[in-house]
């Protein structure tokens, strides 16, 4: 049995991003939170403001016996405009951009491996921008935040459908 792994991404608004993850056998957990940026600790309003530098994100913990990371990074690809630099949807700002956080030269490999299929695919005409970078420290985002889709619904359908994520999703991977 393999311990558990950790996968971090960031894909524009982070409670968009937990149940796409949340719903998968081997998925532990899902925490919205702050990465990649330079300040110890910061708040939401800190991070929304873009004074901190970092993304919006979450941190996936799972059972590589189960899921494996490429199946994680497939899932994560079909949640995003991979080439959008300016944040996702009706997102906008650094703070809302895309990155794959790599805890290991092995997910760092199949990410740039997986990124490079996407843009070889041809799926997409415009160039793929989501970095790959190293994994620093993740911080869990306030309370309220987390598993926000399934504590607050309606507030999470009508903002997912309105931010353009689901039409996007649906014209580009179905």
């Amino acid at each position: 049995m393999k311990k558990k792994q950790r996968a971090t991404f960031a894909g524009g608004c982070f409670w968009c991003m937990v149940k796409p993850f949340d719903q998968w056998d081997g998925v532990d957990s899902v925490i919205s939170g702050y990465t990649g940026g330079h300040m110890e600790n910061p708040t939401y309003e800190e991070v929304k403001q873009g004074k901190t530098g970092h993304y919006e994100a979450v941190e996936i913990t799972y059972d590589p016996d189960v899921l494996s990371y490429e199946t994680i990074l497939n899932i994560y690809w079909q949640q995003i405009d991979p080439t959008d630099d300016g944040g996702q949807f009706h997102d906008r700002g650094d703070s809302y951009r895309t990155a794959v956080f790599y805890h290991n030269e092995d997910q760092k490999k199949e990410a740039e491996s997986s990124k490079l299929q996407l843009e070889e695919s041809g799926r997409f005409s415009k160039s793929i921008v989501t970095q790959i970078l190293p994994a620093t420290t993740f911080y869990p985002a306030e309370a309220y935040h987390q598993n926000f889709y399934q504590k607050n619904t309606d507030t999470y359908e009508e903002d997912r459908a309105k931010s353009g994520r689901d039409a996007f999703i649906k014209q580009v991977w179905r």
